[in-house]
């Protein structure tokens, strides 16, 4: 039987479809007022996709800001939760995750876990846009560029630019300056993903364990910041599988377990 995971996130709405404790298909909508209309696009889109009826799916788990929006959905995880069952399958093989760190569009989480693979200790970023997919969106729209460039740009600085600045406002008039200044737009980009780096490393030290560093999230598919952490970190820093759906491939994962008896409730 299938599971089916919905990551209700603020940017994105994420689905995964789940069988048997592995990934079989993932799918993404824009977030926004039709969400639950989106949620049903989703469901029906992995029928149609790989040839099942909507009774072939034993469960559908929420998680996520709007979880509780998704009718279609017959429970909700929390994301902390989501995200450390999530993990369990969507990294290379060999890789043992014991800190995650998660960069979404409005927050970014570091999660520790523990051998079990369960949740020991979590920080969240929910207050301030710095840190977050958002800071990015901004800063590369000021910069005239898209975010599926802004890390490939940046890899190219050999200068990176220096942005102090742990407020998103400031940071957007830190880069006008750098731009009057004549700045090159890729030292720009590789100064704001080293601001980000740091932030972020100051949290995951907080909580620093044995074992691999995971990163998810759209923030994970910015190959900019990824380098950017791992010179902060001076270790590895390893990118999931499904960077984006690992909310979503958790939820179905806890659904799943839930179904075969295996979390007690």
């Amino acid at each position: 039987m299938y599971y089916i995971g919905l990551d209700a996130g603020s940017t994105y709405l994420k689905g995964a479809l789940v069988k048997d404790g592995k990934v079989i298909d993932v799918k993404v909508e824009r977030s926004g007022i039709t969400n639950n209309d989106n949620a049903n696009n989703i469901v029906e889109s992995f029928c149609k996709d790989n040839n099942i009826s909507r009774n072939d799916v034993l469960g559908i788990m929420a998680t996520g800001y709007s979880r509780r929006s998704l009718d279609i959905a017959d429970d909700t995880v929390s994301e902390i939760t989501a995200h450390a069952y999530g993990i369990r399958i969507n990294v290379e093989e060999g890789l043992k995750p014991r800190l995650l760190i998660d960069v979404g569009g409005q927050d970014s989480k570091i999660i520790c876990i523990n051998e079990d693979g369960k949740v020991s200790n979590f920080l969240m970023n929910d207050k301030c846009a710095a840190g977050t997919g958002k800071f990015i969106e901004v800063i590369a729209t000021i910069l005239d560029t898209t975010l599926d460039q802004v890390g490939p740009l940046s890899i190219d600085s050999l200068s990176p630019c220096d942005i102090n600045s742990t407020c998103v406002v400031f940071a957007q008039t830190e880069v006008i300056s750098l731009i009057a200044q004549k700045k090159e737009r890729v030292d720009i980009l590789a100064g704001l993903h080293m601001s980000m780096a740091k932030r972020l490393a100051k949290m995951g030290r907080k909580h620093a364990s044995v074992g691999d560093i995971i990163m998810t999230g759209g923030g994970a598919k910015n190959i900019g910041l990824v380098a950017a952490l791992e010179d902060e970190l001076m270790t590895d820093v390893f990118v999931a599988v499904h960077p984006q759906y690992n909310g979503a491939i958790g939820a179905a994962v806890y659904m799943e377990s839930l179904k075969a008896g295996e979390i007690n409730v």
